[in-house]
């Protein structure tokens, strides 16, 4: 009995003493987990995973747009970027979040299609405590608190600037009357409805003349199809209005295939949206007048909301992106807005040389 007694109490006392051991290693573990978050010492912990959906890689800004934040969201920047390209298609974007959401990413960040659509994966992000924000177009959704910020452009005023110019310019040039077609953008896309408002509202100002309206999708080769479209049943087409650069650089196409020409003296003028590399070039060349930027970086300024809310701080609902415009000539070097001056930029070789996008 006396031997058996011993046994129990030396396994009772090395049961004590693995059990005390092994709250020791927890605790300690625990206190270097804690430091290490305090201090950022886990290289895992500090990672920041993204889940980014994008439209698709319709258009040169669009390419443009994608480099921006994976040149940000990096590995070596202490960030993992899931990226999903939805190839135009809303359903897919939907997936996609629902996916990230399943991954337990710690931010969402969408470049939306079509503004509306978005109620119902939005409000499951913000259900599992997931920040999304939105880049370029919008969203329009019954609770503005399913998005934590936007990032992108006033495309409606990108639109009153262009219009502004064209009757400043047309008034330097004597134009006796402006013959107007639009080669719209995605239907129902933020871009699209801004643009088209202010190249209408433009037409009822100034009394121009809108012969047509139809989308080009955004992309080269639909736009150089509208434009064909518009030249066998408009002869007196004097100017085009492009809503993003592909479509301009199709729109040009159709039109010197047609046997005319584009230009300052030329039988179309060419008045585009983005103002990337191949449109400035155009635009240096002439066979674009009018370029407005649509600035594309929007990487840092995504990063910059979210480091702020890594802070705990408070960030802006809308963040407008800051954006010139670019003409070939100085006919029209400023025009006015709503009392807000603007200048325009005439693009030379170095602009050409030193665009980023």
């Amino acid at each position: 009995m006396g031997k058996k007694w011993i046994s129990i109490l030396l396994c009772a006392a090395m049961t004590v003493g693995v059990i005390a051991g092994c709250s020791y290693d927890t605790q300690d573990a625990s206190k270097k987990a804690d430091a290490s978050d305090e201090n950022g010492m886990e290289a895992e912990n500090d990672v920041i995973t993204i889940g980014f959906s994008q439209v698709g890689a319709e258009s040169d800004w669009r390419t443009a747009h994608s480099e921006s934040i994976k040149k940000v969201f990096s590995e070596k920047n202490g960030y993992e970027l899931i990226f999903d390209d939805a190839r135009q298609k809303q359903e897919n974007q939907v997936a996609a979040i629902f996916s990230f959401i399943q991954q337990e990413v710690d931010y969402i960040v969408l470049a939306p299609v079509t503004e509306t659509g978005w109620d119902t994966v939005l409000q499951e992000a913000k259900d599992a405590g997931i920040p999304v924000i939105v880049v370029d177009r919008m969203v329009k959704v019954s609770d503005e608190s399913l998005y934590t910020a936007w990032v992108g452009s006033d495309f409606k005023l990108e639109g009153r600037k262009a219009c502004a110019w064209l009757d400043a310019y047309a008034k330097a040039k004597g134009m006796q009357e402006i013959n107007i077609v639009d080669i719209q953008g995605t239907y129902g896309a933020t871009p699209q409805i801004g643009r088209t408002q202010a190249l209408t509202e433009a037409v009822e100002q100034y009394g121009w003349n809108l012969l047509a309206m139809e989308s080009g999708e955004f992309t080269q080769a639909k736009g150089k199809e509208v434009m064909a479209s518009m030249l066998e049943q408009y002869e007196n087409i004097n100017v085009v209005y492009c809503e993003n650069d592909n479509q301009a650089f199709g729109a040009i196409e159709a039109i010197e295939d047609a046997g005319k020409t584009v230009g300052p003296d030329g039988d179309i003028l060419v008045i585009s949206f983005d103002a990337t590399h191949g449109g400035i070039v155009n635009t240096m060349k002439g066979k674009i007048v009018l370029n407005v930027e649509c600035n594309p970086l929007h990487g840092p300024r995504v990063e910059d909301i979210i480091k702020k809310l890594e802070e705990g701080k408070e960030v802006d609902k809308q963040i407008f992106t800051e954006e010139r415009m670019y003409s070939h000539g100085a006919d029209v070097p400023v025009i006015t807005v709503d009392g807000t001056d603007y200048e325009i930029t005439e693009v030379t070789q170095d602009i050409v040389d030193g665009r980023a996008y």
